[in-house]
């Protein structure tokens, strides 16, 4: 499914073989949204193992350059693990991504406006900037959508939304 103001196909992901067709490249910003079905601890790296509750997590992340690649590697079931989201979502289900294009590195400033409405997971996905973390955690997945897009909207990005399923488009708007 893709949000209603997209326009025909520009970029297509396919989960299972993680195929991308460019027309032009992306810049932007993106929160990933994922399920983890079951309370477990999960090996992130070598160094650190963590608790993660059953529920849904959001993922803040940015691509200044080749926003399909990135998110089509997030989506993708075939990835050598590298980014602590790399761990997670080798055991989570995405539920959904909101991005946002934009030539600003804006992750952190979404960051910091999630972290005043959803618990954070400390020291997550924050390795390359002095943020407490990118990762937020949420019980409810109507609730954690909506402080998603709060943050977007705060910080006057126009956000699109594409579903977690086996096949989905994700487009430049006009």
């Amino acid at each position: 499914m893709i949000h209603d103001l997209c326009q025909p196909v520009m970029v297509c992901f396919q989960l299972d073989y993680c195929s991308v067709i460019m027309h032009q490249s992306m810049s932007g910003i993106y929160v990933v949204i994922a399920e983890l079905p079951k309370a477990m601890d999960i090996q992130i790296g070598k160094r650190r193992k963590d608790h993660f509750e059953t529920g849904f997590y959001g993922y803040v992340g940015s691509a200044l350059s080749g926003l399909e690649k990135r998110l089509a590697r997030h989506l993708g079931n075939r990835k050598r693990l590298h980014w602590h989201i790399d761990y997670l979502l080798n055991v989570a289900t995405v539920r959904a991504v909101v991005y946002a294009e934009t030539s600003q590195k804006k992750e952190c400033l979404i960051a910091h406006a999630l972290s005043g409405k959803l618990a954070a997971k400390s020291n997550f996905g924050c390795s390359d900037c002095k943020c407490p973390s990118h990762l937020f955690f949420c019980q409810n997945l109507e609730d954690l959508n909506e402080a998603m897009l709060d943050s977007f909207k705060l910080l006057d990005l126009n956000p699109s939304k594409v579903a977690g399923s086996a096949d989905f488009t994700v487009c430049r708007r006009q």
